[in-house]
């Protein structure tokens, strides 16, 4: 349906209608007017675009940037068929509520995250999320910002620092977490 890399939709562009995503997966990101971005969230199979479900609700354009992370595949309802979902399918329509009540919570943790979770703790969780099965994160430094709300200078001084503690080895390849239970400590302090 879509291919990795592809851009899905942008702010101000019109919903085509509803994604029910069978395969991949979609980062959702908001760019402010400083040009700093920040992941709001992934949308994977079974769960529900926010920005998708606002825009068919209130007839708004998009305000967020969708990317294909992975090759995509899917079935899109189009706008007026997925109002006639939501008012005669009880059961599709209570699957998208409480979908839309776990991205609802997932976005209560962003805010918490950003605005009451210290950087080191938000940078940690970043790594721990993002790495492989092997320990790697393949994010570069602007990526791991923008998954962490902030700049890629700051990353970069914190990474230092992480690696100076032996928490992880940075190389070409990206970022080998080595210590998982430091990082791990690290991600659960809320200062």
């Amino acid at each position: 349906m879509a291919p990795k890399g592809r851009r899905l939709f942008q702010p101000g562009q019109d919903c085509p209608g509803f994604l029910l995503l069978a395969r991949g997966s979609i980062r959702v990101t908001l760019t402010g007017q400083t040009g700093r971005t920040v992941v709001l969230y992934r949308v994977a199979p079974g769960d529900v675009c926010l920005q998708t479900f606002s825009c068919l609700v209130n007839d708004t354009p998009y305000g967020a940037e969708g990317i294909a992370e992975t090759d995509l595949e899917g079935e899109l309802v189009p706008p007026g068929a997925f109002r006639a979902r939501m008012a005669q399918d009880a059961v599709f329509r209570d699957r998208i509520m409480a979908s839309v009540a776990l991205r609802f919570a997932e976005y209560q943790q962003l805010v918490e995250d950003v605005a009451l979770t210290g950087f080191d703790a938000r940078l940690a969780k970043a790594l721990l999320r993002l790495r492989d099965d092997a320990g790697l994160v393949t994010a570069t430094h602007n990526d791991l910002a923008t998954e962490t709300a902030s700049g890629r200078a700051y990353v970069s001084r914190r990474l230092a620092e992480f690696a100076r503690r032996g928490l992880v080895r940075q190389d070409a390849h990206g970022v080998q977490v080595l210590n998982l239970r430091g990082l791990e400590e690290i991600s659960s302090d809320m200062r």
